[in-house]
């Protein structure tokens, strides 16, 4: 699986931090920047981000900003991109189970570096059940074609 990170410079430090858990878990990842804690426009590094996973190229997305709520709603606008902002394992677990959520979206001031990780390998591990949560999804595809 491989998997695409990126962050502005507010969440520079933790995108580190989860550049060194993917390392460790020797998963297959492209870190997509920024490339210092200079101040960037974070829609530019979302939509960067989303544009990837939503082509295919990349199965899964990671994006980190002060509160993740930026990251999010410009990812969001992406056709194709299931964005969740998540804090806990639990909601990272959900999302993925539950709603096939395809990017995570984290803020370095909400969450610790220890969470983090714990919320990563939670949205990494967790597959889409589909099911019953298949046709609810299948509703929001509908919904972004109607755009």
């Amino acid at each position: 699986m491989k998997i695409i990170l990126a962050s502005d410079h507010a969440g520079f430090e933790l995108r580190q931090e989860l550049v060194a858990a993917l390392r460790e878990r020797g998963a297959s990842f492209e870190d997509a920047g920024p490339p210092s804690r200079e101040s960037v426009d974070y829609p530019d590094f979302a939509l960067k981000v989303a544009r990837a996973v939503a082509s295919g190229e990349y199965a899964l997305g990671v994006l980190v900003c002060g509160t993740g709520i930026g990251m999010s709603i410009a990812a969001n606008k992406q056709r194709g991109v299931r964005a969740a902002l998540c804090s806990t394992e639990f909601e990272a677990r959900m999302a993925r189970a539950h709603n096939d959520a395809n990017v995570l979206c984290l803020g370095q001031r909400v969450v610790g570096a220890g969470v983090a990780r714990s919320i990563l390998d939670a949205f990494l591990a967790t597959p889409f059940e589909g099911g019953r949560h298949e046709k609810r999804v299948q509703k929001i595809r509908d919904a972004e074609a109607e755009r």
